[in-house]
Protein backbone atom coordinates (compact mmCIF):
# COMPACT_ATOMS: atom_id res chain seq x y z
CA UNK A 1 0.00 0.00 0.00
CA UNK A 2 1.30 3.42 -0.86
CA UNK A 3 1.37 4.97 2.58
CA UNK A 4 2.05 8.39 1.05
CA UNK A 5 -1.18 8.22 -0.99
CA UNK A 6 -3.14 7.01 2.04
CA UNK A 7 -1.84 9.97 4.06
CA UNK A 8 -2.87 12.41 1.33
CA UNK A 9 -6.38 10.93 1.43
CA UNK A 10 -6.52 10.98 5.25
CA UNK A 11 -5.41 14.60 5.44
CA UNK A 12 -7.82 15.73 2.73
CA UNK A 13 -10.79 14.08 4.47
CA UNK A 14 -9.67 15.58 7.78
CA UNK A 15 -9.67 19.01 6.13
CA UNK A 16 -13.21 18.46 4.79
CA UNK A 17 -14.36 17.45 8.28
CA UNK A 18 -12.85 20.65 9.67
CA UNK A 19 -14.50 22.76 6.95
CA UNK A 20 -11.11 23.94 5.65
CA UNK A 21 -11.78 23.88 1.91
CA UNK A 22 -8.54 25.75 1.12
CA UNK A 23 -6.57 22.94 2.78
CA UNK A 24 -8.68 20.37 0.89
CA UNK A 25 -7.63 22.05 -2.36
CA UNK A 26 -3.96 21.75 -1.42
CA UNK A 27 -4.41 17.97 -1.79
CA UNK A 28 -6.34 18.16 -5.09
CA UNK A 29 -5.02 18.75 -8.56
CA UNK A 30 -6.37 21.84 -10.36
CA UNK A 31 -8.33 19.64 -12.81
CA UNK A 32 -9.44 17.05 -10.25
CA UNK A 33 -12.90 15.50 -10.48
CA UNK A 34 -15.15 14.75 -7.54
CA UNK A 35 -18.02 12.31 -8.09
CA UNK A 36 -20.29 12.82 -5.12
CA UNK A 37 -22.25 10.09 -3.45
CA UNK A 38 -25.99 10.57 -3.72
CA UNK A 39 -26.35 12.65 -0.59
CA UNK A 40 -27.76 16.05 0.26
CA UNK A 41 -27.54 18.84 -2.29
CA UNK A 42 -24.69 17.11 -4.12
CA UNK A 43 -27.05 14.32 -5.34
CA UNK A 44 -24.51 12.28 -7.26
CA UNK A 45 -23.18 15.20 -9.30
CA UNK A 46 -19.71 15.49 -10.82
CA UNK A 47 -17.65 18.50 -9.72
CA UNK A 48 -14.55 19.57 -11.64
CA UNK A 49 -11.52 21.60 -10.63
CA UNK A 50 -10.95 23.62 -7.50
CA UNK A 51 -14.10 25.70 -8.07
CA UNK A 52 -16.03 22.46 -8.42
CA UNK A 53 -14.71 21.22 -5.07
CA UNK A 54 -15.78 24.52 -3.49
CA UNK A 55 -19.25 24.14 -5.01
CA UNK A 56 -19.50 20.52 -3.77
CA UNK A 57 -18.77 21.63 -0.24
CA UNK A 58 -21.24 24.55 -0.48
CA UNK A 59 -23.94 22.20 -1.82
CA UNK A 60 -23.41 19.82 1.09
CA UNK A 61 -23.48 22.62 3.65
CA UNK A 62 -26.81 23.82 2.22
CA UNK A 63 -28.25 20.42 3.16
CA UNK A 64 -26.42 19.67 6.42
CA UNK A 65 -25.46 21.58 9.54
CA UNK A 66 -22.80 18.97 10.24
CA UNK A 67 -21.09 16.41 8.04
CA UNK A 68 -18.31 14.10 9.23
CA UNK A 69 -16.64 11.32 7.26
CA UNK A 70 -14.74 8.75 9.33
CA UNK A 71 -12.58 6.53 7.15
CA UNK A 72 -11.19 3.58 9.09
CA UNK A 73 -10.03 1.10 6.47
CA UNK A 74 -7.81 1.62 3.44
CA UNK A 75 -6.77 -0.53 0.49
CA UNK A 76 -4.34 0.45 -2.22
CA UNK A 77 -4.30 -0.65 -5.84
CA UNK A 78 -1.80 1.13 -8.08
CA UNK A 79 -2.54 4.84 -7.97
CA UNK A 80 -5.87 4.26 -6.24
CA UNK A 81 -6.77 4.37 -2.57
CA UNK A 82 -10.04 2.69 -1.64
CA UNK A 83 -11.32 3.84 1.73
CA UNK A 84 -14.21 2.68 3.89
CA UNK A 85 -15.95 4.02 6.95
CA UNK A 86 -19.03 5.95 8.03
CA UNK A 87 -20.57 9.25 7.17
CA UNK A 88 -22.52 11.14 9.82
CA UNK A 89 -24.61 14.18 9.10
CA UNK A 90 -27.43 16.29 10.49
CA UNK A 91 -30.06 17.60 8.06
CA UNK A 92 -30.31 21.39 8.02
CA UNK A 93 -34.06 21.57 7.31
CA UNK A 94 -35.24 18.08 8.22
CA UNK A 95 -33.27 17.74 11.45
CA UNK A 96 -32.74 14.09 10.51
CA UNK A 97 -29.52 12.43 11.56
CA UNK A 98 -27.72 10.33 8.97
CA UNK A 99 -25.33 7.54 9.93
CA UNK A 100 -24.41 5.53 6.85
CA UNK A 101 -21.71 3.32 5.45
CA UNK A 102 -19.44 5.08 2.98
CA UNK A 103 -16.77 4.06 0.55
CA UNK A 104 -14.48 6.23 -1.54
CA UNK A 105 -12.17 5.56 -4.46
CA UNK A 106 -9.41 8.16 -4.75
CA UNK A 107 -6.95 8.35 -7.62
CA UNK A 108 -3.68 9.98 -6.54
CA UNK A 109 -0.99 10.96 -9.03
CA UNK A 110 2.21 12.88 -8.38
CA UNK A 111 1.14 13.64 -4.83
CA UNK A 112 -2.33 15.07 -5.52
CA UNK A 113 -5.84 13.67 -5.76
CA UNK A 114 -6.99 13.75 -9.38
CA UNK A 115 -10.29 11.91 -8.88
CA UNK A 116 -12.50 11.19 -5.89
CA UNK A 117 -15.60 9.00 -6.11
CA UNK A 118 -17.99 8.68 -3.18
CA UNK A 119 -20.38 5.79 -2.54
CA UNK A 120 -22.88 4.86 0.13
CA UNK A 121 -21.75 1.25 0.30
CA UNK A 122 -18.56 -0.73 0.49
CA UNK A 123 -19.69 -3.01 -2.33
CA UNK A 124 -20.27 -0.09 -4.72
CA UNK A 125 -16.84 1.36 -3.97
CA UNK A 126 -15.15 -1.98 -4.55
CA UNK A 127 -17.05 -2.49 -7.79
CA UNK A 128 -16.04 0.97 -9.05
CA UNK A 129 -12.41 0.10 -8.29
CA UNK A 130 -12.74 -3.21 -10.15
CA UNK A 131 -12.29 -5.20 -6.95
CA UNK A 132 -14.41 -7.53 -4.82
CA UNK A 133 -14.50 -8.59 -1.20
Amino acid sequence: MSQENVEIVRRSVEAVNEGDIDRVLSFAGPDAELHSAIIGGAEGRVYRGHEGFRQWYADLMESFTELITELTEFQSSGDRVIAFGRIRAHGRESGVDLDAETGWVFTVRRGVIVRAEGFLSRADALEAAGLSE
